[in-house]
């Protein structure tokens, strides 16, 4: 076997070394070369403290002894096989200091086997041919914050499933998943990790392979076709990524060389183990991970899952072995300088792509920069407003009136991130019940409570997000072994409640005022926060020049004439009422042009006339501006009754 001399150069060891080589897959794991004018396979492993390391595969009958890799230096051993190609399965079989032989995944390896088999694959990342580089272009000198962000979040392997194998290659889905995304108006697609796992129920959160796409849906050229299609499409997609933790499968990560390399200790409340990111090497093939997906497979958008897990020294633990960092305190100083660096590596050399925190914490600062004392994400999933609107939406009509401020205690912080409000996968699993199946009421009432629900987090301000299932209200819980109940939309009321889906989120797109200042108290103004008794509530969302009127009402008794301030006179129109008889409700909707009337209300100079449904909202845009306008006689009675 021939020895090898391309290679890492000083100053790419020196990165490595140091936590900064942002591109190490494209020196470390299998690649196909020419050297000498022979082709064949380089491989390159980081195995420090080991006495031996060898490659074992289909090539060489598996024999631990037919392939000795070539020390380099600080732990780095490489290979040149010649006459290899594509699709050969290896393994790295490292000799540990006890004299152990223990086989391990690559982990650069580009592709695995499929499970339960755990061998790395060779494969080419080369030779596909993108055609999205007018949605790079774009990408590129848009602000993603001033554009409607819309995410249906998916599970690949249950969203759709064949009558004949088990799962939808990358490539089926393509031709299936982006006209149903673009028929529905989402402008992203979510999905949860692809990165190669061994156990289907972690639902691809316990990762052995960082940068393989998992083979249940097929090679690595045809994610890249699903995602070239959808940006073809003009659907973005982002990624889940799981730089926390990983599973302590043999074949994985866990104890590489025989003893703790990448892992920090266990992760004990998802039995798994935490990386060590003190360790350089480690920082280096973490951020060179992300770099990875975003150089190779085009992604748009970066979410983090379980950043609390990442910041918090002591999370998920008992408290019996607490502890602290230098200064006395829990928080992880390590992980909080890896975020900010992967943070700042997206926002230099990717412009346009953005990144999102799965932070649960009161953590201050999520999406401001590093240099403001930030952790530089650009989102963070709103957790709170989450659980109380979800709190809320399970009670009992006449409990509502009692606990009105779970609708409104999100406003008090709104604006002190860019948030995402998620309606999850976590939120429809282990008996949490489906988003449909938590609204009170007979069949009809919870129909409508699951539209009113869309609506209220169509029109709150931050970015969107809803679990595959959720548009058409399926009642079980999501089930990640078997596809979505599809045949539900042979019945009237989940077919209606897609069209609804479907009708919001283009409202949505079309409606600057509903995204163009989601983020800053500009885009907000509240009308009547305070209708706890009738559990009403009413707001403006606006840009620039486009105004919105919402109103909500999440109790069970229909209004009309029903008296609502407004900031401007003129002539407002029903956008969209969730009570619209083709969605499946009962029609009390507001008809034609409706004009403002000058009699205060709501603190609001001028007033509108309204049907308000039972159980559901409307939202009206402006029209057209009015100057001057006669006022007109007060009605007798009581209002809004």
């Amino acid at each position: 076997m021939r020895k090898c001399n391309l290679f890492l150069t000083n100053e790419e060891f020196y990165l490595f070394g140091e936590g900064s080589f942002h591109r190490a897959y494209r020196k470390f794991g299998a690649h196909f070369v020419n050297i000498g004018g022979t082709d064949g396979i380089l491989f390159t492993v980081w195995a420090p403290d080991t006495l031996s390391v060898r490659v074992v595969g289909s090539f060489n009958l598996w024999n631990p002894d037919a392939m000795f890799m070539e020390y380099m230096r600080d732990g780095v051993y490489s290979l040149f096989v010649p006459g290899i190609g594509e699709g050969e399965q290896y393994k790295y079989a490292i000799e540990t200091h006890d004299g152990q032989l223990i086989y391990k995944a690559d982990p650069f390896a580009f592709s695995s086997q499929l499970r339960p088999d755990t061998a790395s694959v060779t494969s080419r990342l080369d030779g596909f041919k993108w055609s999205d580089g007018r949605w790079l272009a774009s990408r590129r000198r848009t602000d993603h914050r001033k554009k409607p962000l819309n995410i249906y979040e998916v599970h690949a392997g249950s969203w759709r499933r064949p009558d004949n194998k088990e799962f939808y290659t990358y490539a089926e889905l393509a031709d299936i998943l982006i006209p149903y995304v673009s028929d529905m108006g989402y402008t992203h697609i979510e999905f949860m990790p692809l990165c190669e796992h061994p156990f289907d129920g972690s639902w691809g959160y316990q990762v052995t392979g960082f940068y393989a796409p998992t083979s249940r849906y097929g090679m690595p050229q045809e994610l890249m076709h699903l995602v070239n299609e959808c940006h073809k499409a003009g659907i973005g997609v982002i990624l889940d990524w799981v730089p926390g933790h990983f599973c302590r499968d043999a074949h994985g990560l866990g104890r590489f060389n025989g003893r703790p390399l990448y892992e920090a200790g266990d992760h004990r409340q998802w039995g798994t183990y935490k990386f060590d990111f003190s360790r350089p090497q480690v920082r280096s093939f973490l951020l060179s991970n992300a770099a990875y997906w975003l150089d190779v497979y085009h992604i748009d958008g970066i979410r983090v899952d379980g950043v609390s897990s990442m910041l918090y020294l002591n999370f998920g633990s008992d408290g019996a072995d607490k502890m602290q960092n230098e200064f006395g305190g829990e928080e992880n100083l390590d992980a909080i300088a890896f975020l900010r660096e992967f943070n700042e590596l997206v926002g230099r050399e990717y412009p346009g792509v953005f990144t999102a925190a799965e932070e649960s914490s009161a953590w201050p600062l999520v999406t401001y920069p590093p240099s403001d004392g930030g952790l530089g994400f650009h989102y963070k999933w709103n957790m709170g407003w989450m659980n109380d609107t979800l709190k809320y939406i399970s009670l009992d009509f006449e409990s509502r009136k009692y606990n009105h401020n779970l609708l409104t205690f999100s406003m008090m912080y709104a604006f002190s991130e860019n948030f995402i409000l998620p309606f999850s996968h976590d939120e429809v699993v282990h008996g949490k019940k489906s988003l449909i199946g938590r609204c009170p009421g007979d069949y009809k009432q919870q129909f409508a409570g699951a539209r009113l629900l869309r609506l209220f987090q169509t029109c709150h301000p931050g970015a969107k997000l809803s679990f595959m299932g959720n548009e058409f209200s399926q009642f079980i819980e999501w089930r990640y072994y078997e596809q979505l109940e599809w045949f539900l939309l042979d019945y009237d009321t989940h077919r209606a409640n897609l069209l609804f889906t479907k009708c919001l989120n283009k409202v949505f797109k079309a409606e600057k005022a509903l995204y163009g200042d989601n983020y800053r108290w500009d885009g907000f103004e509240w009308i009547d926060v305070n209708n706890n008794e009738q559990s009403v509530l009413s707001f403006v969302r606006k840009c620039g020049n486009s105004t919105v009127v919402v109103i909500l009402n999440f109790g069970c008794t229909k209004y009309g004439g029903y008296m609502v301030g407004v900031p401007e006179n003129g002539i407002y129109e029903e956008l969209i009422n969730s009570d619209n008889g083709q969605f499946g409700g009962s029609g009390h909707i507001n008809h034609g042009q409706i004009r403002s009337d000058a009699i205060p209300m709501h603190g609001k100079p001028f007033s509108i006339r309204l049907n308000i449904p039972a159980v559901g909202g409307t939202v009206l845009k402006l029209k057209r501006r009015i100057s001057g306008g006669k006022k007109p006689r007060i009605p007798k009675g009581e209002l809004n009754v």
